[in-house]
């Protein structure tokens, strides 16, 4: 296993034994490249503790993830109280604001991060900076319906800010990258002045016409956990707070 991923697999590990307790039945699984290791450490609990228990998947992946390792599957509309959700970002800053989307799950992501008591975030150390935009430069993922998307951009070109905001265009198929909602993602990119405040840009986003969700996760998260090269992992907290887990310290090591 490379440091990478050694790094998401401690901050995914040290996250889910801190956060997801014994007496925890309805647990929300998010997205991302730490998110197999949070799985895999829940399995590590045992067939006792995840009797019994129902995991809320935030898209295809999570969903494989829980059917694939035996676990309980259920849904948000069953279950619209979720004791603690655990997802990965694409960046967050030293508030806890983050960056969700570079997969195209953040409205379902975002769903079930305010359905939840307790929402965690778990990342390697490239993840945590200063501003978002910083490492995480192609921009906030942007959901919209098909019908809208022309305006959106024009929106976002001419009104907020964005001038090099463009529709997300699949890899391995001709045209846009479709989200499991069926709409299309823009990626706009913010300079470092607008993104100090990403709850502001969030908001004017929000209120576009034919937007269904922003990338954009502000004032949500109680805890981000980022798995260090040295194998150590810093915690950072809702309060401003920072621990530091020696790698002796930390799971998994």
């Amino acid at each position: 296993m490379d440091a990478i991923e050694q790094a998401k697999r401690l901050a995914a590990y040290t996250a889910v034994d801190n956060h997801v307790l014994p007496e925890h039945r309805v647990i929300g699984i998010g997205s991302g490249s730490t998110v197999p290791y949070v799985v895999e450490r829940i399995v590590q609990q045992g067939p006792a503790v995840n009797k019994g228990r129902v995991f809320i998947p935030t898209g295809f992946q999570s969903k494989q993830l829980i059917v694939d390792a035996g676990l309980g599957l259920g849904d948000v509309d069953q279950y619209p109280t979720i004791d603690v959700t655990l997802d990965g970002a694409d960046e967050v800053d030293h508030q806890l604001n983050c960056v969700k989307g570079g997969g195209a799950c953040h409205l379902r992501e975002k769903v079930l991060a305010e359905a939840a008591t307790t929402f965690i975030l778990v990342a390697d150390h490239r993840k945590n900076v200063e501003y978002l935009g910083t490492n995480f430069t192609q921009g906030v993922p942007i959901e919209v319906v098909p019908f809208a998307y022309a305006k959106v951009l024009q929106n976002l070109h001419h009104i907020l800010g964005s001038p090099k905001a463009t529709l997300r265009m699949a890899v391995k198929k001709a045209g846009p990258v479709v989200s499991d909602n069926g709409n299309f993602v823009i990626d706009a990119p913010f300079e470092r002045d607008m993104m100090i405040d990403p709850y502001t840009i969030m908001a004017q986003i929000k209120m576009l016409t034919g937007v269904v969700e922003v990338g954009l996760f502000c004032k949500m998260a109680k805890a981000a956990y980022f798995g260090n090269a040295d194998g150590s992992v810093t915690v950072r907290w809702k309060d401003g707070q920072v621990n530091q887990i020696l790698a002796e310290e930390a799971p998994g090591n």
